[in-house]
Order: structure tokens, then sequence, then C-alpha cells
């Protein structure tokens, strides 16, 4: 393939990662269409916006993300960062705060009447 048609491709399936679209590449198609899957970079400032945007206690927050309290208040103090998918998992808070709503399960903590 020339060089110019595979740059083209590679900008092209480069802005569908992007913009949130789906794609079925492979990493070795990707890296050899010079694609790359951007790096999640929160701020300890960004995560206690996206949990107090969802209205939570830092605890809610833990159990929501499946994590401990403790890591929730290091976040949020810079004193540790989230790795793997629970930052990618922030970062999709990030974009859509309500993604995980139905996790809450409000409804289903209402009393009901007797």
């Amino acid at each position: 393939m020339r060089e110019s048609i595979k740059s083209a491709i590679g900008e092209t399936v480069q802005d569908l990662i992007n913009s949130g679209l789906k794609t079925s590449f492979t990493k070795k198609e990707l890296d050899s269409l010079g694609v790359e899957i951007p790096e999640v970079h929160l701020t300890n400032f960004q995560i206690k916006e996206i949990r107090e945007k969802m209205n939570l206690s830092q605890s809610v927050f833990a159990k929501l993300l499946n994590v401990s309290p403790s890591s929730i208040r290091q976040w949020e103090q810079g004193k540790r960062k989230p790795s793997g998918s629970t930052k990618v998992l922030l970062d999709l808070l990030k974009r859509s705060p309500g993604i995980l709503d139905y996790r809450l399960n409000i409804v289903d903590c209402l009393p009901t009447k007797q």
C-alpha cells in the first residue's frame, strides 16, 4: 500500500476512534496504520468534579465504581491516581454522568406503601 493512502486511512481511522464510533480493528492493524488510542488523563479536581456532578458521597461513589472509599479519597487528594479500566470509566462518567444511573437503583430503594 502506498504511504499516502496508508496515511489517509490511518487519519480516517484515528478520527473514527476519537469521535467515539465503534471500530473493529486489531491492535496490529491500528499499529500498521499509525493509529494510537489516546491516553486518559484526569486530575484529582476532575475526579472530585465528576463525583459532585453526580451528587454522590465518596462512599457511594466508591461502591458505584467497585473501589474502596479510601481510593476515592486518595484520588481526590492527589495522593494516588486511578488506573486501568477505572480511569476509562471515570472518563466516560466525565462525558456522560448518567451512564451508571442504572446501578444506583434509586427506585428500588424507596419504601413501598403498605
